[in-house]
């Protein structure tokens, strides 16, 4: 029995922070799993099931023998007594659960594979995917979300879209009686290690950034970010023409009037607006092709010509020319807070200077999302639109909070950070999708108590403030998950507990479909899970060999249509 491997993937299970989805959120989440499969020596994806262990393993150590079996784990053992080596040597602690019956609906979608459109907008084995989509239906998922890449569409020639992949794939989605949540994705896919998909910017947009390369993000170091286009040329002139604002609302119109029958029909439920890297509405400033490694405190992504621009205007508005400037004790990207003068306890981020250039450097991240949300309402006026902010929990227990603080969320202990987001986004009836909802602060103690994180305390500060402004709140998992415990968590955070106004979650997006997924034992776990959100009955699974499902058969350990 190898009790060590046991701990790894405990470990590695809750490693990585939680990024939000968004198909290409995925990207970065597969970096951060691969910087912890280097740290521990481990050769790719599949070396471990990330979560296949993670409820078992935190409270006790197993071996698995053929035959063995528990009341949650149907082939181990829960014997507490040591009769042999190969046996149980304690026994988990098993909670009572929730009974989320009668409680309000809940819409769950799934997110696409990322490579479900190639990059000739051509869809990619739409047999499999009728056949995966068919199962998902027959267990009341409500609906799929997939990204619309700007890579793709406008891949070659500025205001030449090709839409023609989307189209087959929302014919079929239709047909099947499901609904969309489509993402119109302005970033890069991919570019990290362990990617199996790039989808890069356009062809033509790469080539503006060959001569003038101040379009990206740049840190101090001056080192580019490629995922998307710097804020500060959002009323820049530099895309043939155009500003990156009016770029991003051509691309909006063009697929609102190519896809005029799926919003009549009813078929696409929502727009989801991206608004930086990954489709979040932050700052690129934790990027693991840079170097980045979690818990580090990221670095400030404000260097390119246009956004110190806007930095020297704040500063001579203010009167004090000389703050015309980033801070340069602020640390590295893999920097702890307390290793930095500016993020320490009683740091410069709490100084004159420091309070000027958080303010400017977070209301840039606002006054972007303004930009784009108030042209994405005259795009898709009448349909639901939301937009996605990412949920960094790491360093929450600290004074600073340093992590939101380069990432472009205000939010020391002494101030509210998302409060002027939800603002913003109650200006045009924008509902906010927030991510890492089924990680727990325990768990992050456990394995990482050096990150001081908090993720519990973020998800609860977050949608608070979205819902004191009454705005929908909606929210998808940070990372893969397929076991009992991760759900209880996402359940409670989507209808919680004796809440005086009966709040809770608009929908929630499962990250992702997946061959991992359809295993048996994780769909039936899913299942359930859909129908707990679904405020139905659901009683604990008792999965045996030959139990036979009444809606799917089971083909070489996988789920099929019947």
């Amino acid at each position: 029995m190898d009790i060590s491997s046991i701990h790894l993937n405990q470990s590695l299970s809750s490693y990585a922070p939680c990024f939000a989805r968004n198909a290409s959120s995925f990207s970065h989440k597969q970096s951060l799993l691969t910087s912890c499969r280097v740290s521990f020596g481990l050769r790719g994806p599949n070396d471990c099931n990330w979560c296949r262990f993670k409820s078992s393993c935190r409270s006790l150590v197993m071996a698995r023998e053929k035959g063995e079996k528990t009341e949650e784990h149907p082939l181990i053992d829960d014997s507490v007594d040591a009769e042999d080596e190969n046996k149980v040597v304690r026994r988990p602690l098993k909670l009572p659960e929730r009974d989320f019956n009668g409680t309000p609906y809940v819409p769950v979608y799934v997110m696409l594979p990322l490579g479900v459109i190639d990059m000739n907008c051509e869809l990619v084995d739409p047999d499999s995917l009728v056949e995966q989509l068919r199962i998902l239906k027959s267990v009341n998922v409500d609906g799929v979300m997939v990204d619309c890449w700007w890579g793709i569409v406008e891949a070659h020639t500025p205001q030449v879209y090709n839409w023609s992949g989307y189209k087959k794939l929302f014919q079929i989605v239709h047909e099947l009686e499901l609904k969309l949540q489509v993402v119109m994705s302005f970033h890069e896919c991919g570019g990290n290690i362990g990617d199996d998909v790039h989808i890069p910017l356009p062809q033509w947009v790469m080539e503006i950034g060959q001569s003038n390369p101040d379009i990206y993000f740049t840190d101090r170091e001056g080192r580019r970010n490629f995922e998307c286009l710097t804020w500060g040329v959002d009323k820049e002139r530099v895309l043939r023409g155009r500003t990156a604002i009016e770029v991003y609302f051509d691309y909006m119109r063009s697929f609102r009037v190519e896809c005029d029958v799926f919003f009549k029909d009813g078929v696409i439920s929502e727009i989801e607006v991206g608004l930086g890297p990954c489709g979040e509405l932050r700052y690129p400033s934790y990027p693991a092709k840079h170097g980045w490694r979690y818990p580090g405190i990221g670095e400030f992504q404000c260097y390119d010509k246009y956004l110190m621009k806007s930095l020297s205007n704040a500063a001579e508005a203010r009167g004090h020319s000389f703050w015309a400037r980033g801070p340069d004790n602020a640390g590295s990207y893999n920097s702890s807070p307390h290793e930095t003068g500016f993020f320490r306890d009683g740091g410069d981020y709490d100084s004159y200077y420091g309070r000027f250039f958080l303010n400017w450097y977070s209301q840039v991240l606002v006054d972007h999302g303004d930009r784009v949300l108030a042209l994405a309402n005259l795009a898709f006026e009448g349909t639901n639109i939301a937009a996605k902010l990412s949920g960094i929990h790491w360093w929450y227990k600290t004074a600073s909070h340093a992590a939101e603080l380069t990432a472009g969320f205000y939010n020391p202990s002494n101030r509210d950070g998302y409060a002027s987001i939800a603002a913003m986004l109650k200006k045009y009836g924008v509902a906010l999708n927030f991510t890492c909802v089924e990680l727990r602060t325990l768990d992050q103690h456990e394995d990482f108590p050096e990150a001081l994180a908090d993720p519990e305390g973020l998800v609860w500060q977050v949608l608070n403030a979205a819902w004191d402004v009454s705005i929908l709140v909606a929210s998808e998992n940070a990372l893969p998950c397929y076991d009992r415990e991760g759900y209880n968590k996402i359940l409670e955070n989507a209808k919680p507990r004796n809440d005086p106004d009966g709040r809770h979650l608009s929908a929630f997006t499962y990250l992702r479909l997946s061959s991992l997924l359809m295993e048996r034992h994780n769909f039936l776990e899913f299942e359930r899970f859909v129908k707990r959100m679904h405020g139905q009955s659901a009683p604990d699974l008792q999965v045996f060999p030959n139990e036979k499902h009444p809606k799917f058969k089971e083909i070489d350990g996988q789920v099929a249509a019947e």
